[in-house]
């Protein structure tokens, strides 16, 4: 073959090769666009390729891919909806998209308020879910789990900004705090310190049931709130966040500077998906806003917190999956100052002198824990099952006690562990209907010893069994309905064990040291719930519901303060509450407004009284009411602008001559004072997001002074307060966000409401004064 040939034979494979890489290639380009403009840095992808661009200032993109047959596009950029389309692979084609800013309103997330997904539309009760936008706007200013509620969460009562939640009651009850369904609460000796269980920044939602329910059982007769961990969306093998954040005191920078160091990666291989995160923060000192150290005693300043996350997932198939998940979390007070006690009568705030703290940091010594879930779609007969075991573990450290046991000093702590099983099949009733069946099983040991081994609150062994079913219904497309029941059997078991001598200040004995017999404490409660909803009209969808809850008694608290030997003598009746509620939603184009009003029911009081003259602990025997609304607004005048607002008022009396005349206030640890929310946020550029928030809560003047001008315990006044928060959020590019968060912006001086009510001179703090908190996100 000649010369010529060859070079005539190569140049014609050369041009074949060339027109089939041609034929092969798609070229894919574009804008990304909000309504106030171009989209910078947003991500578009293709589907299971590696495959994606980066907008540029213009918005504009382009993708280049040899892929063959049906291809997926996501357009992806943080504060926005993400978007899929399919396209066919071939030539050069044009795919513009328009996204929409993610709102912090409800719309129709998805939410577990029956243990099952569902959306808001589809409940007959009033839920709330704080999504991962809302979390993030508040972990900007603040990473206080407590502050983060009470900020969002109408009918829940203020945080006391300390490592416990002692008054931060739900609608005037007690609430039933959860980690992905597992029971963080410990109703056999209720230390409050459950708020605090989890970091908020593993969290990808939370749901807020309010009102007494009977479907997550004991404890739950305020309401319940159900921290949803992290689950990986994403397709890639391996992708990751890396936070960095410093914070401190605008009204004293000395001592108060802290910071944050998040990590978290995660990804999909074939089946097989992961979320392993990790967090480390440590505060400064806490400053009032004349830049005073606020009172050490219990604070969250000078607090080192450390939480790891793990959870694994398999989907061998589209109607199944098996998911593993753990989770530590540590905070402990390590403050280099002792307590200088406060004064209520003066108005003068505790604070604190350098010193060593007293006894072992006080906080969370180690919360466990460890889940292990399976779900299963299309069963026979178009069933479906969740069924999970779990094991969750804490220790809780508490403050010392000076004098107080046995003419000594004492630290005591709650230790509670639980082991549960639970499994729930739901079958299709026809084509409108579902009926959800199944049971809990849960151990519960939880004890309250002093940290040197002198037992003073005895290990008290529950096992709760309860069976459930719940049926829904969906008639002439809008209007929905359900019903359920539950039947709770618990058993508590008490070995032999005697009591602490308790004495004053002077070491004269108030309580002696005796023998107490063990035993067995039996409760029963079938509890009932039933809601309704109309959807038809979009202007009015009204919906009403009954709804039982059932918590044990304090039961440690009386066991503790025993003033009898024999546990026998102790009558621990369930308390049972009864929650009625009416509301309805309004929709009408960018504005939505719910309004619910509730009243809360019960026969019993849930704390244990001695009677003198029988001889023995009683539960409460005081009929309660609790009533109030909410009311809570969005509207959306512009594309980049969104405003909201809430109003929340709780009341509760007792009718202490069990006569029908309610006619005795309940305190302020019961009742909370009324509380406004509102907040603004405006995105001015497509990289920049700023916030406003505010939080009011308004005065509570119930009670009589004493002749000593103070008020009897948890009566105190509560004087109104308000305060405002900013935060702003800018991407300076594709991968990094800066955020700047102050809380206290105006650095209001004043008491928060617990210090107000509880007037004890160690926890009579004033509120934290301006504070900064600067932070940078790194994704990849």
């Amino acid at each position: 073959m000649t010369f010529s040939a060859r070079i005539t034979i190569w140049g014609l494979l050369l041009c074949l090769f060339s027109i089939t890489v041609a034929a092969q290639q798609t070229i894919i380009k574009g804008s990304v666009r909000s309504g106030q403009g171009p989209l910078r840095y947003a991500t578009v992808q293709i589907k299971g390729t590696p495959a994606a661009a980066y907008t540029d200032k213009e918005g504009t993109y382009n993708i280049e891919t040899n892929q063959q047959g049906t291809l997926v596009l996501t357009v992806t950029t943080p504060g926005y909806t993400s978007q899929s389309r399919t396209i066919q692979a071939g030539g050069e084609q044009t795919v513009d998209w328009q996204l929409t800013p993610l709102s912090r309103e409800l719309g129709e997330v998805v939410v577990s308020a029956s243990r099952r997904p569902e959306t808001l539309d589809n409940i007959p009760s009033s839920v709330m879910v704080l999504n991962r936008k809302t979390l993030e706007d508040n972990l900007a200013v603040t990473t206080d789990i407590t502050q983060i509620l009470a900020n969002e969460v109408p009918g829940l009562a203020p945080s006391s900004q300390t490592n416990s939640n002692v008054g931060q009651s739900f609608r005037g009850r007690s609430v039933l705090i959860m980690v992905d369904g597992i029971p963080q609460s410990t109703p056999l000796r209720n230390g409050e310190v459950d708020l605090r269980s989890i970091d908020p920044g593993v969290l990808e939602r939370i749901d807020v049931i309010k009102g007494a329910t009977a479907i997550y059982g004991n404890g739950a007769t305020g309401g319940l709130i159900n921290y949803i961990t992290l689950t990986p969306k994403d397709e890639t093998a391996i992708a990751g966040r890396t936070t960095m954040n410093l914070t401190g005191s605008l009204a004293g920078l000395k001592g108060s500077v802290g910071g944050r160091l998040g990590q978290l990666l995660h990804g999909k291989l074939g089946k097989f998906d992961y979320a392993v995160n990790g967090v480390y923060e440590r505060t400064g000192e806490w400053k009032d806003a004349k830049g005073k150290l606020v009172g050490p005693n219990y604070s969250l300043g000078e607090t080192d917190s450390y939480n790891a996350f793990v959870k694994l997932g398999f989907t061998p198939n589209r109607k199944q999956r098996i998911q593993l998940m753990y989770n530590y979390y540590n905070s402990q007070q390590n403050s280099n100052y002792t307590l200088v006690n406060g004064d209520y009568l003066k108005g003068q705030a505790a604070t604190g002198v350098l010193g060593k703290q007293a006894g072992k940091p006080t906080g969370i010594n180690g919360n466990h824990n460890l889940q292990l879930s399976w779900r299963a779609d299309s069963l026979i007969g178009g069933t479906s099952l969740q069924t999970d075991a779990y094991y969750e573990s804490r220790d809780d450290v508490f403050y010392v006690s000076f004098g107080r046991f046995e003419g000594g000093d004492g630290q005591s702590h709650t230790l509670s562990k639980k082991k549960g099983f639970r499994f729930m099949f739901t079958s299709p009733l026809g084509r409108t209907g579902t009926l959800s069946y199944g049971t809990d099983l849960v151990n519960d040991i939880t004890s309250q010893p002093l940290v040197d081994g002198r037992v003073w609150v005895p290990e008290m062994d529950m096992f709760n069994v309860a069976p459930f079913a719940e049926t829904q219904w969906t008639l002439m497309d809008d209007l929905i309905v359900k019903g359920g029941i539950r039947i709770e059997k618990v058993n508590v078991g008490v070995d032999d064990y005697t009591t602490l001598r308790i004495t004053n200040a002077s070491g004269a004995t108030v309580t002696p040291s005796f023998d107490v017999k063990g035993g067995d404490l039996k409760y029963t409660a079938t509890l009932f719930n039933a809601g309704i909803r109309y959807n038809r009209f979009p202007l009015f969808s009204p919906y009403a519901s009954f709804s039982q809850g059932f918590s044990v008694s304090d039961v440690g608290l009386a066991l503790r303060d025993a003033k009898v030997d024999d546990i026998k003598k102790i009558n621990t009746e369930a308390v049972l509450v009864n929650n009625y509620e009416l509301g309805f939603v309004s929709k009408m184009q960018k504005f939505r407004f719910e309004l619910t009003g509730f009243i809360s029911t019960s026969k019993l009081g849930s704390e244990m009284v001695y009677d003198a003259s029988t001889d023995l602990f009683n539960v409460s025997r005081t009929p309660e009411r609790v009533y109030g609304f909410e009311a809570s607004a969005q509207y959306h005048p512009l594309p980049n602008l969104d405003l909201s607002a809430s109003f929340s008022y709780v009341e509760g009396k007792a009718d202490t001559g069990r006569t029908g005349n309610y006619n005795v206030y309940l305190n302020n640890r019961r009742i909370s004072a009324p509380k406004i929310g509102g907040s603004i946020q405006y995105r001015p550029l497509s990289t920049l997001e700023v916030q406003l928030h505010y939080s009011g809560i308004m005065k509570r003047d119930r009670f009589e002074k004493l002749s000593t001008g103070l008020y009897k315990g948890n009566e105190g006044i509560v004087k109104a307060y308000n305060l405002f928060n900013l935060n702003a959020c800018y991407r300076a590019t594709r991968s990094t966000t800066l955020t700047l968060g102050i809380e206290n912006l105006f650095n209001a001086d004043y008491f928060p409401a617990r210090s107000q009510w509880f007037m004890i001179p160690g926890f009579y703090s004033k509120g934290k004064g301006a504070a900064f908190n600067i932070g940078i996100a790194v994704n990849y």
